[in-house]
């Protein structure tokens, strides 16, 4: 059993950092062209970021070859802005579409783009389920259409979209 544990514990950790079934990453990322920040137009709930507007990513270069991450959020609520420092890497190396994200300690979750402007004007990115679902664009809007056609993707995959969250910006002082 001792011998076990730790290939259990290999396959545990990194099943959270998968792919839902059925859903495929785009076929690459360059990550130079990635970096930057990303507004969140429309998401799925969870507890991380329940009450947040104003929502985006930074992304940037870190020392030892993995990306940095810098999630940020106004919660009215408080009246305070919310941040999480994180770090990410990718599951194979030189395949930026599927990275490993972290905000606390040896704990990864999936980060895996879907669907990306050829331009990187706009990127759907999903975790290990389909209880995980981002859209994301370089301005605080998106174009309708783009954003239809990115829920009906979704829709078509089976994330339930019908319990998006679309984000307000300019709402923080």
């Amino acid at each position: 059993m001792r011998k076990l544990l730790p290939a259990i514990l290999a396959t545990i950790l990194t099943a959270c950092t998968g792919l839902p079934e059925g859903v495929e990453s785009v076929e690459a990322v360059d990550p130079e062209r990635y970096l930057g920040t990303w507004y969140e137009i429309a998401r799925l709930d969870h507890s991380f970021e329940r009450g947040l507007s104003d929502v985006t990513a930074t992304y940037g270069t870190r020392e030892d070859g993995g990306i940095s991450v810098l999630n940020r959020g106004y919660s009215v609520d408080d009246a305070e802005w919310s941040q999480a420092q994180g770090k990410a890497y990718p599951l194979q190396e030189g395949d930026y579409s599927q990275l490993k994200v972290s905000f606390f300690g040896p704990f990864y979750g999936g980060y895996n783009v879907i669907a990306l402007d050829p331009d990187y004007r706009w990127a759907m990115v999903v975790g290990p389920n389909r209880g995980y679902l981002w859209i994301l664009a370089r301005e605080p809007s998106l174009q309708s259409a783009v954003l239809e056609a990115l829920v009906a993707q979704a829709a078509a995959l089976d994330f339930p979209i019908d319990e998006l969250i679309y984000v307000d910006h300019g709402i923080a002082p």
